[in-house]
């Protein structure tokens, strides 16, 4: 089995829904800005760490751990907790928006297509150091 992984530094983000504007008759649907500029620094990342490689062809599994900071203020107790992962971050980004804007970007660069995608296993945690670590093994 193959594996590549690299890091994406910073709070994690999830993908985040596509907004409509109304003209006229028509609904007109745009992407997130934000969303768009994640995804293209996922892609940055991506080719930094793997410039040149060609996309798998073949069936493959994602794992996504993010890491995501701690809160400034909180206990001693919940700290230690946080650190060693018995506490974790139930809040967002969900775990399906990180994946999803994970694969979107890594669609055409990783792998073909996402519908490649057999196993998924999505995590997150705190961190004194967010970020966001992804592996792809085919």
């Amino acid at each position: 089995m193959r594996v590549i992984g690299f890091e994406i530094p910073g709070e994690p983000q999830g993908k985040r829904r596509a907004r409509f504007v109304r003209a006229g008759h028509f609904i007109k649907s745009y992407a997130d800005p934000k969303t768009l500029n994640y995804e293209t620094f996922i892609r940055e990342m991506f080719c930094v760490a793997y410039p040149g490689f060609t996309p798998v062809g073949d069936q493959v599994e994602v794992e996504i751990k993010s890491f995501c900071g701690m809160p400034k203020n909180v206990s001693k107790k919940k700290r230690a907790l946080m650190e060693t992962g018995e506490l974790r971050p139930a809040k967002r980004p969900e775990v399906d928006n990180i994946a999803k804007v994970i694969l979107d970007a890594l669609t055409g660069l990783a792998f073909k297509n996402d519908s490649q995608v057999v196993k998924l296993l999505v995590e997150k945690s705190y961190s004194g150091r967010p970020r966001t670590a992804v592996e792809v093994r085919w």
